[in-house]
């Protein structure tokens, strides 16, 4: 996935303020796998639900000093309140759309919070076409993904709602990942307020 995010995030230069450092809005951090990709000087603020992740975001941040980090903020996607209305400039959600509660209230948090002209990056695994067996297995196997992928919902058509989510420009293509067969369906790119 590293080639795939790569390419991706090539993209953030695009969305650097006219004067200061790029600030990111990582929704759903994790363990900071992405932030080897982040350029140089860049202002990081991370959320994620789960306050446990911050040992292993520090473990992270020490390996990837090349970045700012502003605050770590124990929140869902659908609850970014501590994060202030048009301040960042690119928000990122990698592979967290497939498990949260409501996506559509994600990315309207995401507009929110997007400064004007700002970016919402994503890459997020999605149900494969309705005529593949890939379709049919993802179906098989849903609840059975749900419960031992901590809500990992592989049935979800993301695509839908980033274009129905009223951005003014969505980039978006569908790929296919080196994953494990039910996750191979890939949508990636970006959308701008």
């Amino acid at each position: 996935m590293n080639d795939n995010k790569r390419e991706l995030f090539r993209n953030l230069e695009k969305f650097y303020p006219p004067k200061g450092s790029l600030r990111i809005l990582e929704v759903g951090c994790g363990s900071g796998a992405n932030f080897e990709h982040y350029p140089t000087g860049c202002r990081i603020t991370c959320t994620d639900p789960n306050p446990h992740f911050q040992q292993y975001l520090k473990e992270s941040m020490a390996k990837n000093d090349h970045l700012v980090y502003d605050n770590f903020i124990v929140a869902s996607g659908e609850n970014l309140k501590a994060v202030e209305d048009n301040s960042v400039d690119v928000v990122v959600c990698t592979l967290v759309l497939c498990s949260v509660q409501d996506t559509l209230m994600v990315l309207r948090e995401a507009q929110r919070v997007l400064r004007p002209g700002g970016a919402f990056f994503f890459l997020e695994h999605v149900v494969s076409d309705p005529s593949s067996w890939v379709y049919f297995f993802q179906h098989v196997f849903r609840p059975i993904w749900y419960f031992f992928g901590d809500g990992c919902e592989i049935t979800r058509a993301t695509w839908k709602h980033l274009e129905a989510a009223g951005f003014s420009d969505l980039q978006l293509r569908h790929i296919q990942t080196p994953l494990f067969v039910l996750l191979r369906p890939h949508i990636v790119g970006y959308a701008v307020k």
